[in-house]
């Protein structure tokens, strides 16, 4: 445990010994061993075989859970027993990440803890009585209120091991936790629920099984769309790093331009998938960059007119780069159209206003900011609040005051903390402005 701060060393201390106490009474007291052995070694089994990181929940531990079995004990035993159903599974899950047993007897614990605080909060309730008699409608309001507690002990302890183990400042560690965990452990918990009932049910543990069978389908087709995902996510990842080889000086800023559209999205109130297309957006913008030659990119001096010409073809050559990338919807028309600007003196086709895409609106102020404040070679970046009174100069005639005023709110809500660039290590001394690089000001286009 040397790597682990002596703070979460404590809290995790606190934690395993909390939850040992609440699984405890369970070995001297009159447990159903038999319904407790069973709960446990299913729920130890669908952590070994439960790999799905949407179904299942993914916390700062690094561990994926699969919760109807869990929930189910919740809903069948006393307090204690199901405290005691979570320790086997967590303790054999597969963990990939170091210390290991600290994390495998962390997330003990913390179950353990969720389980016996849900379980006590179901029975107070009156739940047992309601899934023996069934009285199913009136069992939903103990179990709803179970999923509810199980869900808050999770994110108390979460948020504490991220403040102590993560460094995450306290203001924020807690931010945002309990709806990201409740939907899914609400899912978790209607299966868990169904589970109960049959398993009380004249046809016994066995049917209770039945209720894993469209779950771990449904497991499996997430699991293929993660895959998917994962893979456009190679796919970008690839393309960028690319650039950043290509281009050295730009190097982190297709991830920062796609942070700022994002905000700017956010602030726009679009929709998550289209959200999602303008990150695509923003970190792509620059990817035809890998058509221009290296030796223009890289050129000491200012640009002749027919070697800009050449550079400003690099969002005609990414737009046919990603053409046949179908995921990336709308964020293609953002990279052929992020340099057109709103009085029509853009490129590559010189659209006027509303003609320009909304997408590539976004990106082109974000992609000017991004230019503005960061730190190359050859100059500081500005300030923030500078280069938002540049923005706002220039808007109107060169960017959508729209997209300005979001990054504008958006910025003063959540501030502006990328990494700061700085391109001068292991490199040769970098162009000067108007040259390769970014321009001193965005009314000369970014590159």
């Amino acid at each position: 445990m040397r790597s682990i701060a002596p703070s979460a060393r404590a809290y995790i201390l606190c934690v395993a010994l909390a939850g040992a106490a609440c699984a405890a009474p369970a070995l001297t007291s009159h447990t159903q061993w038999g319904a407790l052995g069973l709960l446990a070694g299913l729920y130890a089994g669908c952590e070994q075989a439960s790999r799905c990181r949407v179904i299942g929940r993914r916390g700062p531990n690094g561990l994926g859970t699969f919760f109807p079995v869990l929930l189910a004990a919740v809903f069948l035993l006393p307090p204690a027993a199901a405290a005691l159903a979570a320790a086997p599974g967590a303790l054999l899950a597969r963990v990939e990440r170091r210390p290991r047993w600290v994390r495998k007897i962390w997330r003990a614990a913390q179950l353990a803890v969720a389980a016996r605080v849900s379980a006590g909060v179901y029975g107070r309730l009156g739940g047992l009585d309601a899934v023996a008699a069934p009285d199913f409608p009136y069992a939903l309001l103990p179990a709803g209120a179970a999923v509810v507690a199980f869900s808050a002990v999770l994110t108390v302890l979460d948020g504490g091991i991220l403040a102590t183990a993560e460094r995450v400042p306290v203001r924020t560690a807690w931010r945002g936790l309990f709806l990201r965990s409740f939907a899914p452990v609400a899912v978790h918990g209607l299966a868990g629920l169904m589970m109960a009932v049959l398993w009380r049910s004249p046809y016994g543990p066995l049917s209770a099984l039945l209720v894993l069978l469209p779950m771990g389908i449904s497991c499996w087709v997430f699991a293929q769309y993660h895959r998917e995902r994962a893979a456009h996510q190679a796919t970008i990842r690839a393309l960028v790093q690319a650039v950043d080889i290509k281009d050295r000086y730009t190097r982190g800023h297709s991830e920062r331009v796609g942070h700022a559209s994002v905000l700017i999205a956010r602030e726009l109130q679009m929709a998550d998938e289209r959200v999602e297309s303008l990150r695509f957006a923003g970190i792509l913008h620059d990817v035809g960059k890998l058509g221009v030659p290296t030796r223009l990119l890289r050129k000491d001096g200012p640009l002749t007119p027919e070697e800009r010409r050449v550079i400003e073809l690099h969002p005609e050559y990414g737009h046919e780069m990603v053409r046949g990338i179908g995921f990336l919807g709308e964020a293609r028309a953002a990279i052929l159209h992020h340099h057109e600007r709103m009085d029509g003196s853009g490129y590559p086709y010189g659209l006027v206003g509303q003609q320009i895409p909304e997408f590539a609106r976004v990106v082109a102020v974000a992609d000017a900011f991004d230019a503005m404040t960061s730190t190359r070679s050859y100059r500081r970046g500005r300030p923030v609040a500078a280069a938002l009174a540049e923005l706002s100069k220039c808007a109107g005639s060169q960017f959508d005051p729209a997209m300005v005023a979001a990054l504008q709110r958006a910025l003063d809500r959540h501030g502006w903390h990328p990494a700061v660039t700085s391109d001068t290590a292991g490199v040769v001394p970098g162009p000067r402005p108007g040259a390769s690089g970014v321009p001193a000001a965005p009314g000369a286009g970014t590159r």
